[in-house]
């Protein structure tokens, strides 16, 4: 230990996160998931990992070039000796990996389902192979001899390349083959079922004839993954300057950053290994050989390409998310929410009710405003559009885009210039504070009153992760709420993050105090001896001062729930310190990734969801919401869901003291998963909607929605 830190209780953050890699490793080794899933979850895992090197081991890497080194506060632990760490951890789940990819294989040939390598091909798929390499690949590939007339080129962060060990004249030399990303990852031959070969795999096998004055003594598939961690508010940059274009240069950069790691696919042998690891400055421990393919992004492709009879029999059934149960589906959504709060859980639900609230506002006549903040958006997003028609309409559309949302900058700086096209306007937050927050504000006049339907998320403004993430998105009329989101634009657009606010909980200054107070309340009334709870969902769990208070909750007898998908530098059930603290995980078909806060029970019980993990860095380093659930019809739906999580015994696993994650024990009880439950639950009540459709609207409100649908239909 490189400091005195108080490590009863917690553990260090790089291998948490790890042992949730593993847990999402374990979903593909899970006999009960259907067969090509389980290889989807192989090529998450592997993407995960990718990650992790680009941003925490790079993050680790640049710390540990600082002189006076940091000292991790929940481990002790330095950057050196946190990389150390890291680098004995990550090997085995490379074994594991390979294990788990060679068996997965075994099982999809059984199935007709074939990745091939060259050498196992018949004589016509061979003959196709050949025509397909010198008629589509060898065109577009520059393969380069390093040498001293010619210089080690530069690998991009997870390119593929061929490396090469080479002989001329008794002289050893090197080569180097990328391979454009233009090209797809597979060929598909021509025959029965689904047999292909990895682009990769045909290089290498014909690398020979483009060496061929060379003799090849050994050749293998490599990546380099380099350092991603670029923390744009730090760099400096004129004030004056456009900060889209800043953005822009910031990206450029980021592709030759210093890299993190090499792996390896192949017989690389020791003089070409010693070699690549010589020009790119890494050390042994940072090469990590591969049977596997080093990229499984392939597999999504393929997915497309299973005939049907494959499909059915080894993917997950298709689900449809549904139209929520209380909103009627043929009608405005504008005077249902004005009428009561809507909750939409993604994606057993589909986001299109809010999709339609802001087309409707687009089109409204009352509307006056749309105000937003988005953080991620799918490539193709029809939310862009409907802001853009409501610009084009003449409403005030005011758009708070993050420009630095790690990996989807380019997306947004195109999205942000399309808005703007359309008349929008487009801010872009602080320099050192992203906006991670999930709000949308509706503005509107009737009658000379202003009301405002205002729409707090858990998840991004994204289409496409809505099908794929457990959300929630909440719309609501209520005016004291939609009265703080209001007062929460107008310091945005001030540069003002110190407003103050009745009943939003906003990061970084009025989040984590409000959060500590809801936690002291429940220590409170267990110290008088009262029942006292705390229920927290989040993704992920580091930020000492809240990890200290839970402890400090559990010492004080409140039980406290948690189910954190993925890091937790909190350890329960430590006698005397976390014994009364439960923590979960679930690692299921769909990403887990709400977030809820919850302090008591019953009708004093105070819910809030929000876009804040408990992390330093969206507590006081963000701008994030979370918002108070009011409506009684709405936490019980909240408090259903929870207690839905809670009783999960087949993808739940559950936390021990020593960080190391367990299965459930079921001791007799009926398997239970929460996921396959609300996907049921919720087709359940489409179908007793579409046979019984709640009643639209009240007899005084018909007024008001026979005008709104003048006004959408330009009659009045």
């Amino acid at each position: 230990m490189s400091s005195q830190v108080d490590t009863r209780y917690t553990q260090e953050r790089e291998l948490s996160w790890l042992r949730f890699d593993e847990r999402v490793m374990d979903e593909a080794w899970d006999e009960s998931v259907p067969l090509f899933e389980r290889l989807k979850f192989a090529a998450i895992f592997t993407s995960n990992l990718d990650e992790f090197f680009m941003i925490r081991v790079g993050s680790i890497s640049d710390m540990a070039l600082i002189k006076h080194s940091h000292v991790d506060s929940k481990s002790g632990l330095t950057p050196d000796e946190q990389l150390k760490l890291i680098f004995k951890a990550v090997p085995p789940l490379y074994k594991q990996r390979d294990k788990l990819f060679t068996h997965l294989e075994t099982r999809l040939r059984s199935c007709n389902i074939c990745n091939l390598g060259v050498g196992e091909l018949d004589l016509k798929e061979r003959k196709q192979t050949e025509r397909y390499f010198r008629d589509y690949i060898m065109p577009v590939l520059s393969p380069q001899v390093v040498d001293a007339h010619h210089p080690f080129p530069h690998l991009p962060t997870k390119s593929l390349n061929i490396a090469l060990a080479l002989r001329r004249n008794g002289e050893i030399c090197f080569g180097v083959v990328p391979i454009p990303k233009s090209l797809p990852p597979f060929l598909q031959l021509e025959e029965r079922g689904l047999r292909y070969v990895l682009t990769e795999q045909l290089v290498l096998a014909y690398a020979d004839e483009l060496f061929d004055s060379y003799q090849v003594e050994a050749k293998c598939v490599i990546s380099v993954t380099r350092n991603a961690d670029i923390s744009p508010e730090d760099e400096d940059y004129d004030v004056n300057d456009d900060f889209r274009q800043h953005m822009k240069k910031v990206l450029k950069k980021r592709a030759r950053l210093a890299p993190v790691r090499l792996e390896i696919q192949g017989e690389a042998g020791q003089a070409l290994m010693d070699y690549l690891c010589r020009r790119l400055e890494l050390t042994g421990e940072q090469v990590f050989l591969t049977k596997a393919p080093i990229s499984l992004g392939y597999v999504f492709a393929l997915e497309s390409k299973l005939p049907p009879e494959s499909a059915a029999a080894l993917c997950n059934a298709p689900y449809t998310p549904q139209w929520p149960a209380g909103l009627v589906k043929g009608e405005p959504l504008i005077p249902q929410v004005l009428r009561r709060d809507a909750l939409l859980y993604y994606p057993y639900h589909s986001m299109e009710p809010f999709l339609k609230l802001v087309k409707e506002a687009a089109a409204d006549p009352a509307v006056l405003s749309i105000k937003i903040t988005i953080y991620r958006l799918a490539s193709t997003a029809k939310l862009v559009e409907y802001l853009s028609a409501a610009a084009e309409n003449g409403k005030d559309v005011t758009v708070l885009m993050e420009l630095r949302a790690r990996f989807d900058e380019q997306n947004n700086i195109a999205w942000a210039e399309r808005l703007e096209e359309a008349g929008c306007t487009v801010i872009y937050g602080f320099e050192g504070f992203k906006v991670h927050s999930k709000i949308c504000l509706i503005t509107r006049r009737e009658r000379s009153h202003i009301q405002y339907i205002t729409q707090i998320g858990t998840g991004n403004y994204n289409e496409k992760t809505a099908r794929m993430y457990t959300d929630f998105c909440l719309m609501t009329a209520n005016s004291a709420i939609g009265a703080d989101a209001a007062a929460f634009f107008q310091n945005m657009s001030t540069a003002n993050l110190d407003g103050e606010y009745r009943h939003l909980l906003v990061a970084p200054h009025g989040l984590k105090p409000r959060l500590l107070e809801r936690m002291d309340e429940e220590i409170a009334k267990a110290c008088q001896g009262k029942d006292a709870r705390i229920f927290i969902k989040v993704n992920s769990v580091t930020d000492r001062e809240l990890i200290d208070k839970l402890a400090q909750a559990s010492q004080a007898g409140v039980e406290v729930v948690m189910n954190v998908r993925g890091i937790s530098c909190l350890r329960p059930g430590v006698p005397g310190l976390t014994e009364h603290v439960r923590i979960f995980s679930i690692v299921g078909r769909f990403l887990e990734h709400p977030r809820i806060f919850a302090f008591g029970s019953g009708p004093e019980e105070r819910l809030y969801i929000g876009s804040a993990d408990f992390m330093t860095r969206n507590t006081e380093r963000r701008v994030e919401i979370a918002c108070p659930i009011l409506d009684p019809d709405i936490r019980r739906q909240l408090r259903h869901y929870i207690d839905l999580l809670c009783q999960d015994n087949v993808k739940a696993r559950v936390m021990g003291p020593d960080g190391v994650y367990a299965p459930l024990p079921r001791r007799g009880e009926a398997a239970f998963c929460a996921q396959d439950a609300m996907m049921e639950e919720a087709q359940r009540q489409a179908r007793e909607n579409a046979a019984h459709p709640p009643q639209s609207v009240k007899p005084l409100q018909q007024g008001l929605l026979k005008r709104l649908l003048h006004r959408l239909q330009g009659t009045e």
